[in-house]
């Protein structure tokens, strides 16, 4: 990896990260595109770094990604804090309705990974996680009275919800598991999605260390370089200093204020977790829903969807996978996607009173692409036009519009 510095000079702090190889489209659902979205990008809670940062040597960006691509961690279980401050509005029991969306029965009860991912939009949550290698992973949503668990153990894949006493169960496919190596939802799944995607628009350095969950530390510090478009301000990844794993995660938006997401370890172990941790026999009259094999691509755990983060590829290219096109490059990259809805946000006789309600969440704006409706968080912005095209992406409102503006 070659140093990169845009003024002509090399600073070994500063490292270009190579584009990886893409993964398939995530789907997504509209008309709230941007919950939706915002749930299934992130699901994250603040965890707080202990005093006193530690005397380390020093080390490059170069080297400190070198420690993290060689790590070998697969063994772990600690406890993982959440907090995310998109700046949703409450919508309450609506949200978890529309998040299902057009084409999902919400069959799936209570224990449906898919039923949970709202709440997580939002808030402080605790996580427990477990991993023994990319067969035995399980997280669990530790809730004021109940727990919600989703348990990977080999081909099953099981969501159990303690406060209803209902059950989900899937299969997965042995190539997919071979592809998650890490525990979704942890500083380490967040960390390696941004560092995968980041491209030479993006500035990577080491900036002091840090302690967290009780560990040495060193802080990555990975910022958007002439990316005025962006929403996306400073992310910071305190990584290991002996195992290289990412120890905490915390993404700032370019408007300033508090944290969108910081997720970090409160608590971790490397020894190897009970087998019995993995184990999962439904209760007795538990309620089962049996869903469809998960696959490669689809376990049910939180991920950024494809084109929300750098793409490091010319817009335009005319390449579409799963329906949804990569629009511009780097950090002012925009997914676009027909819902084949038609209607987009406004109101008609077949939509009702949802739909004109929200369509008053948004911003109302034209250009050449139309009309339609800009739906905005604090991080990830979403235009809805009014023949039902989605684009969405961690961009301001009027990157949106001139992608949408620049695709037709």
């Amino acid at each position: 990896m070659a140093p990169y510095a845009s003024d002509g000079t090399t600073d070994p702090g500063q490292t270009r990260v190579p584009h990886p190889v893409r993964r398939k489209a995530a789907r997504y659902v509209v008309p709230v595109a941007v919950m939706g979205v915002a749930a299934a990008t992130i699901g994250l809670v603040p965890a707080l770094a202990d005093s006193g940062d530690p005397d380390l040597p020093d080390v490059s960006a170069r080297q400190l990604l070198a420690t993290m691509a060689a790590s070998d961690v697969e063994q772990l279980s600690g406890t993982v804090r959440i907090s995310t401050d998109l700046g949703l509005p409450d919508l309450g029991g609506l949200a978890d309705g529309l998040a299902s969306g057009p084409g999902k029965d919400g069959d799936g009860g209570s224990a449906d990974p898919a039923s949970r991912l709202a709440e997580l939009a939002s808030g402080t949550h605790t996580l427990r996680i477990a991993a023994d290698g990319p067969d035995r992973q399980k997280v669990s949503l530790v809730e004021k009275a109940a727990e919600y668990s989703i348990v990977h153990n080999g081909k099953d894949v099981w969501g159990y919800d303690s406060a209803s006493g209902e059950v989900y169960h899937t299969t997965a496919s042995r190539h997919g598991a071979q592809h998650r190596e890490q525990v979704p939802g942890t500083p380490q799944d967040f960390a390696d999605k941004v560092l995968a995607a980041v491209d030479d628009t993006t500035s990577v350095k080491v900036d002091g260390t840090a302690r967290v969950a009780g560990r040495d530390a060193y802080r990555l510090v990975v910022t958007p370089r002439h990316a005025s478009g962006t929403t996306v301000g400073v992310i910071t990844i305190a990584v290991d200093s002996a195992t290289g794993l990412p120890l905490k995660f915390t993404l700032t938006p370019a408007g300033g204020g508090p944290a969108v997401v910081d997720a970090g370890f409160t608590r971790i172990s490397f020894a190897q977790p009970a087998a019995s941790t993995f184990r999962f026999t439904p209760p007795e009259g538990a309620k089962v829903t049996e869903g469809e094999d998960a696959g490669e691509h689809s376990l049910p755990f939180g991920a950024f969807p494809e084109g929300l983060l750098p793409s490091g590829e010319a817009a335009g290219d005319g390449t579409a996978k799963d329906g949804v096109r990569v629009v511009g490059k780097g950090w002012n990259s925009v997914v676009r996607f027909d819902t084949g809805l038609g209607g987009g946000t406004r109101p008609s006789s077949g939509q009702g009173a949802a739909s004109g309600f929200l369509g008053s969440l948004g911003d109302q704006v034209g250009g050449k692409f139309g009309t339609g409706t800009v739906f905005s968080t604090r991080l990830i912005n979403a235009l809805v036009t009014d023949d039902g095209t989605v684009y969405a992406g961690a961009v301001t409102k009027d990157t949106l519009v001139k992608a949408a503006n620049e695709a037709r």
